[in-house]
Parts: structure tokens; C-alpha cells; sequence
């Protein structure tokens, strides 16, 4: 898990799914080279409905693009694993629809870096498994892409989030990370639950569709979405305690 140092504030959109648009308005938002104190936090970058001709995904780019931002601002640009990277990463298989959406995310490296895909998209696994599950801030604000479900009958491993070498197994069905990252309980007492396990005070997460680019389904948790349109950020201090209030005024649309 991160924690977000020498930071005064952060600005986290929702789930990219590969939209280069979004992510191009949202580095002019965050406007880094002029703000050296802000950080930068963004995910699910993976699997949307962008095509090459010959049919493959291309929300690789995104990743491309992630990577060389991550050189270019290391200690603070960060992106949170989602269940999308974990199912791509370790073959846990998705259907969008009636698409495979593994295979065709395997189509596209290859449509863009043959002959060199093979080494590209050990790289892709090589940089799944190094991402952080959650972020947080010395203001009490968690970041990750879900949160377990029905914690009132179902254990979670809070401890975990803060560990090196994560078994693989905890990915899967019945691990804890799976349970963080495909979760959808956004009930009040699960939510405040959570945070109780996490010692935080307000949450955002991303994972579930939001028509209006956003949604607040309880008193602490903000969801963000930024695959389409509209498509949401979140821009909130760091460096001072915040209300719910205050986190839901810094939304804004790309």
C-alpha cells in the first residue's frame, strides 16, 4: 500500500479502461510540472472499447503512458491495481458482453509490438505485480479500487494491504485481494466498517459504473468513473483535515 509523502494535495480520477482522451485532460488538470506538491493517482487502466483495425484492445497505451509519467514524476504519480489488471495478470477470465477481453487485450500488444510482444507483455505482468493496492493520506483519505464486501459476516485481512509478497492465491476467489478489488457493498455500516479495519476516515474508490461520473452511496465513500462521458476526477488537501463535504466539492468532470 502507498503512502502519499511530501504531499499537499492529490488529485484521482476513476477507471480509465484505456481512454487517452480523459487521461490527456486530466495531466492538464493536474498541471504536475507546476504543482510539486501534488500527487497524482489513477486506475483501472485496461480493457475498453478502443480497437485497432484488426480488432485488437489498445488500452495497452495507457499503460505505456503510465510508465513513462511514472519516470518522469516517480514519487508521485501512482496507479492503484484493479480487478481488471489482476484478472489480465494472472488469467482470471472476464467477458465484456460476448468478448473475451483477455485475448483480445493479448491481440493488441501484439498487433502493436510485434516481434517484440512477448517481451512487452511480460513487462505488463511484471508491472501488475509490483502496483500498489491502496493509497493513503496522512488526512485520513483511503484510496483503493473497491472494498470487500458483507464485512459483518465475511473476514478481511486489513493487516495484508501493508505486506510485501503477496501470496498469489489472496488474488483469487475467497483471497483477500479479491475481495478488495471486486467487491460492490457500498452500504454504510460495510463502508464504515472498512475504514474502521483501515484506520481512515473517508474513502474513494472506482469500480462501478456511474452514469453521472460519480455517485456518493453513503455518508463517507465517493465512487469516480472516468472511462466515457461525463468522466470524473476528485482534486482534495492532503495536508489538513477534510470533511466529506469538502472531498465531494473537489470533483470535477474532464
Amino acid at each position: 500500500m502507498g503512502h502519499l509523502q511530501d504531499c499537499d494535495d492529490a488529485i484521482i480520477a476513476g477507471d480509465l479502461h484505456g481512454n487517452v482522451g480523459n487521461f490527456r485532460r486530466l495531466l492538464q488538470v493536474a498541471d504536475l510540472g507546476h504543482q510539486p506538491k501534488r500527487h497524482l493517482i489513477l486506475q483501472e487502466l485496461i480493457h475498453g472499447p478502443f480497437r485497432y483495425p484488426l480488432g485488437g484492445d489498445s488500452s495497452h497505451q495507457l499503460l505505456d503512458l503510465f510508465a513513462a509519467l511514472k519516470c518522469q514524476y516517480p514519487n508521485r504519480v501512482h496507479a492503484l491495481l484493479g480487478n481488471h489488471e489482476v484478472a489480465q495478470w494472472t488469467g482470471q477470465f472476464i467477458l465484456k458482453g460476448t468478448e473475451d477481453i483477455l485475448a483480445l487485450f493479448d491481440d493488441g500488444i501484439y498487433q502493436a509490438y510485434a516481434p517484440h510482444a512477448d517481451e512487452i507483455r511480460q513487462a505488463y505482468d511484471e508491472l501488475f505485480a509490483v502496483l500498489p493496492v491502496a493509497c493513503r493520506t496522512a488526512n485520513g483519505v483511503f484510496m483503493s479500487h473497491s472494498l470487500p464486501a458483507h464485512l459483518d459476516s465475511k473476514p478481511f485481512n486489513a493487516a495484508m494491504l501493508e505486506q510485501d509478497g503477496i501470496p498469489a492465491s489472496e488474488f483469487g476467489t475467497g483471497g483477500n485481494l479479491h475481495a478488495l478489488l471486486w467487491g460492490r457493498d457500498t452500504t454504510e455500516d460495510n463502508v464504515l466498517a472498512f475504514l474502521r479495519m483501515v484506520s481512515a476516515e473517508l474513502l474513494i474508490t472506482g469500480h462501478i459504473p456511474c452514469e453521472r461520473g460519480y455517485a456518493t452511496p453513503n455518508s463517507r465513500q465517493l465512487i469516480l468513473d472516468a472511462e466515457d462521458s461525463p468522466a470524473c476526477y476528485c482534486l482534495f488537501r492532503t495536508d489538513r483535515p477534510i470533511t466529506f463535504a469538502e472531498l465531494v466539492a473537489g470533483i470535477g468532470n474532464l
